[in-house]
């Protein structure tokens, strides 16, 4: 007798949900920055090398319409507004963390795998009679 897999629909995949918030470009960036205490808006511009002030915008009120931040605002003149993690932020360091360990590990083993692909795959492509066919709207094709 085999187990029978459970087919698991696109919107009931507790992984994609997840992954959606914290495998785009910066979130874990900045849930990264953030371990050591909480930030102001413009000290996490700074420390995300490369983020635009609307991404980071639009990143952080996600990661707080998850849970994973929390955006307090201090009265005073002009507003103080620090960024944090909340427990449960905290609580995606150990993974992001390890995750960060293992890709140092592996990088050059990974990037060396590139390139004997990319040499190995242009070398069939030369030794084919039929060339390549660009795929369209990939480097002006």
């Amino acid at each position: 007798m085999s187990a029978r897999r459970t087919k698991i629909s696109h919107d009931d995949c507790p992984i994609r949900e997840v992954l959606s918030r914290i495998g785009d470009k910066w979130s874990i960036l900045i849930v990264a920055v953030l371990r050591d205490g909480s930030m102001r808006f413009n000290e996490l511009r700074r420390s995300v090398d490369a983020i635009s002030q609307r991404m980071l915008t639009l990143t952080l009120r996600g990661l707080e319409r998850d849970g994973l931040v929390t955006r307090t605002v201090t009265p005073t003149t002009p507003p103080r507004v620090d960024y944090g993690l909340t427990r449960l932020g905290c609580s995606l360091l150990d993974p992001i963390m390890a995750l960060a360990d293992w890709a140092e590990s592996n990088r050059s083993a990974i990037r060396a795998s590139r390139q004997r692909f990319d040499e190995t795959d242009h070398l069939a492509a030369s030794a084919s009679r039929t060339p390549r066919t660009p795929i369209r709207g990939l480097r002006g094709a």
